[in-house]
């Protein structure tokens, strides 16, 4: 039942008076894929998402949903279907109004749209409350209200403007497997914005980080997680320490690396950067304590902070040039030697764990 179309977005910009707040963007999102467009308030994510359903217009380039260039057309007539974080329900009707609303602007008949509307909320598993009016229903029951009135256009790429953000952590988790659900069904285009990494992760076929109007990395959640393209993306997937700093030497294959106030450290040197200075990644969990082959590949550094999070504990060490180099323990190795607050702390790592990162992809 699938008619998934691929969006292509063509060096898409958008500008509001002297603000630029899309630059030159371009993306490929294959049909049927779950995409999430992740980055912090500001970075450009919703305002993308507004020019694909065509309740933004485009400043230059081009948006194509399918072979259909949909760029000049209004949102209506673009098989694109958008769900707003406020739900955006009719208090006044009931569910099934509610749903068939669409169907009803389209002209289509009464008894027809309503036995469309009731399928609808058989997906959504509403069919009982459907005489209900919004105000009755939980925030999860209104989320599918919601849902179901998106879909029942028939669309060929659901828009998602941060659909879970008014919901409570635990009803979050539930209706995030919903989403993947629906999705996996219908087979169906689904783009979903969030600043979320958590969420991005535990939804997204591909993720498209963006930061400041532009897209820092697009790829599958295990690439973004895994081998950060830039610093920024590094930084805001949370999981990476950054070291940045200035090159000082470079020879076989090993590139050593100096920050402003004191350590060095190495690393290899396939990603060659063009200039003199180099950001590194290092995960958090593949920080180890203890001094074998220190040498660029590890600091001896003060605690400052510790978290216990249940099943890892994140200590927070300064020392070598760095502020706030993070470490993940297990709990059970943590609580076997604890570490206090102004201990001093070895910490190594290999070299297969050092990232060289790249800059932004533009």
């Amino acid at each position: 039942m699938s008619k998934a179309s691929e969006i292509d977005i063509a060096s898409v910009t958008k500008v509001y008076g002297t603000t630029t707040a899309v630059e030159a963007i371009s993306l490929k999102i294959p049909g049927g894929t779950y995409c999430c467009l992740l980055g912090p308030s500001g970075c450009g994510k919703t305002s993308t998402l507004r020019m694909i359903a065509g309740h933004e217009t485009i400043s230059s380039g081009d948006v194509r949903l399918g072979t259909i260039v949909v760029t000049d057309l209004p949102p209506a007539r673009r098989g694109t279907a958008m769900m707003f974080q406020s739900y955006a329900l009719f208090p006044h009707l009931d569910l099934v109004d509610n749903v068939a609303f669409s169907l009803k602007m389209k002209g289509l008949p009464k008894v027809e749209r309503r036995a469309k509307a009731m399928e609808m909320l058989q997906l959504m598993e509403l069919q009982a409350y459907a005489t209900r009016k919004p105000a009755q229903l939980s925030g999860g029951q209104q989320q599918r209200v919601a849902l179901a009135r998106a879909l029942i256009t028939n669309p060929q790429a659901l828009l998602l403007d941060e659909p879970l953000s008014a919901l409570d952590p635990f009803l979050k988790v539930r209706m995030r497997a919903e989403l993947k659900k629906l999705q996996t069904s219908l087979g169906i285009t689904f783009v979903h914005v969030t600043h979320s990494q958590e969420e991005a992760m535990a939804l997204a076929d591909l993720i498209v980080v963006m930061n400041d109007g532009r897209i820092e990395q697009a790829a599958p959640p295990r690439t973004v997680f895994e081998q950060p393209a830039t610093a920024f993306v590094a930084r805001f997937m949370g999981d990476h320490n950054v070291i940045s700093g200035r090159i000082t030497d470079r020879r076989n294959g090993v590139m050593t690396i100096a920050v402003p106030q004191g350590g060095t450290f190495v690393a290899g040197d396939n990603r060659m950067p063009f200039s003199d200075t180099a950001d590194l990644a290092i995960r958090t969990d593949r920080v180890r304590i203890g001094t074998e082959d220190i040498n660029g590949l590890g600091f001896t550094g003060s605690v400052s902070n510790i978290e216990y999070r249940g099943a890892s504990v994140k200590l927070t060490v300064a020392g070598a040039g760095l502020e706030d180099f993070t470490i993940l323990l297990r709990d059970r190795d943590f609580f076997a030697n604890p570490i206090r607050v102004g201990e001093a702390l070895p910490l190594c790592w290999g070299k297969e764990d050092v990232i060289v990162l790249g800059r932004t992809q533009h």
